[in-house]
């Protein structure tokens, strides 16, 4: 059984309410996640160093020290933050420093034991104020005005040029992947324009449709979107209702909507950056799940399928590792696969229209 302290997020909340109060008048910035884990790292390492110096910690903290262990494991296996499991750490972390000083210590008291727990107070420090942060973040976020950022795109929008004859125009929906995807260099002098916005989920793309592919009266809309859901455990029939959301209202406007396959990943790159292993966040399974899903809805509705995943994925299933430097954005050469199938799917729906010849009258 786990120790008590380790309560649920929503216990966290209610308790720390009045402190939190004072402290979000001035907004922190999180940690970055390489920055969290070895923060949180080192702290168990201190934990786990500072209990054999007095035996009657290394009994009475061992529950203490497995929940800090289990936080930690799992933050790591996430590849991101967590305010529940960084709360777990911090207040297992202060009940072993409570439990540190109420137990009887050895006399004299080793020198090197009384640096670590000033280090391991330190940590505490720095791991309530990146819980607290993260609470912050997770609030501004809530309170955000502009939760499906309409305003990325709002300036850039209102000075497109409406659509020329002979040039259909063709919106690319989508997250980071396309977000960093630099079209013109791909698509020559095609009217293509990029509304990618890197972390954002299908929920998030639907809120958009009006402002960023609508209004602009493309003929098509390439759409490449779930990875972010699934990361976040997003259920696949909520995913499935956004995207089919999305073809509706395309459809509705006379807008051809294209559907490409989610990008399969890989943990190719974990040795360069432990955060770079995607699989625990993005299982294959789900990602197939889901490709399945958007192919058969392709076919049903006759729209057209931009399979992605297949040119992408090697042997296991897995982005081939030369495709991304982090086993999930593409770099250059990856877009370099994506792009000619893109291209396909659109001159199948949105071909440029050939200037009709002059017609020569006989003399």
């Amino acid at each position: 059984m786990k120790f008590a302290l380790a309560r649920p997020f929503a216990a966290a909340c209610l308790c720390l309410g009045v402190l939190l109060g004072a402290a979000s008048a001035q907004t922190r910035e999180p940690l970055s996640n390489n920055d969290a884990f070895e923060l949180y790292g080192r702290g168990l390492q201190l934990m786990e160093s500072t209990s054999v110096t007095i035996p009657e910690l290394v009994r009475a903290a061992g529950p203490i020290n497995e929940n800090v262990r289990h936080a930690v494991t799992t933050l790591r296996e996430l590849g991101r933050q967590h305010a529940g499991l960084t709360y777990t750490f911090v207040t297992n972390l202060r009940a072993y420093l409570a439990l540190a000083d109420a137990v009887p210590k050895p006399d004299p008291f080793p020198e090197l034991a009384a640096k670590q727990f000033a280090e391991l107070r330190d940590v505490l420090t720095r791991a309530d104020a990146n819980f607290r942060a993260l609470l912050d973040s997770k609030e501004s976020q809530l309170r955000s005005p502009d939760r499906d950022e309409l305003a990325r795109y709002a300036e850039a929008n209102a000075k497109i040029r409406p659509p020329q004859p002979g040039q259909p125009r063709v919106v690319f929906l989508g997250d980071s992947i396309t977000d960093a995807w630099r079209l013109n260099e791909y698509f020559g002098d095609r009217d293509v324009i990029n509304r990618g916005i890197g972390g954002q989920v299908t929920s998030q793309m639907l809120a958009r449709m009006k402002a960023d592919v609508i209004d602009l009266r493309p003929e098509a809309v390439l759409v490449l979107a779930g990875t972010n859901d699934i990361a976040r455990s997003a259920p696949l029939g909520a995913i499935e209702n956004n995207l089919s959301m999305i073809a509706d209202l395309a459809a509705a406007h006379n807008i051809k909507p294209l559907f490409a396959s989610v990008l399969p990943v890989s943990d190719y790159h974990k040795d360069v950056n432990p955060a770079f292993e995607m699989t625990k966040v993005r299982p294959p399974q789900q990602i197939a799940a889901l490709n399945e899903w958007i192919r058969a809805f392709c076919r049903e509705r006759n729209y057209i399928y931009v399979d992605y995943f297949s040119a992408m994925a090697d042997a296991n299933g897995l982005l081939k590792s030369e495709l991304a430097d982090d086993g999930l954005h593409p770099n250059s050469q990856g877009y370099r696969v994506m792009a000619p199938l893109a291209l396909a799917a659109i001159d199948k729906t949105a071909a440029p229209q050939a200037k009709p010849k002059k017609r020569r009258w006989p003399l």
